[in-house]
């Protein structure tokens, strides 16, 4: 099934908020990445909360988007031996 210029922003207006995704979209000089849960999405752009802050990307600039399963739970700090 040949894909659509469109499928990305399809795909991200069709997920329930709160899906993990990522989503790369263009920026001058090349793409970026944002990764995140879905908080946000109309007709023109989404919102990922990332660990580093909330990302709002233009529907127009996403070139490839999807789902991700959940981040790994962090590990706490080993003991210090000694």
């Amino acid at each position: 099934m040949p894909s659509t210029p469109d499928a990305p922003a399809d795909l991200l207006r069709s997920l329930p908020l709160g899906t993990r995704v990522v989503v790369r979209s263009r920026v001058p000089g090349g793409f970026t990445d944002a990764l995140g849960d879905l908080v946000a999405a109309d007709g023109d752009a989404v919102t990922v909360r990332t660990r580093g802050g909330t990302a709002v990307v233009r529907l127009g600039d996403v070139v490839a988007a999807k789902p991700v399963p959940p981040a790994p739970e962090r590990r706490g700090r080993r003991p210090q031996e000694g």
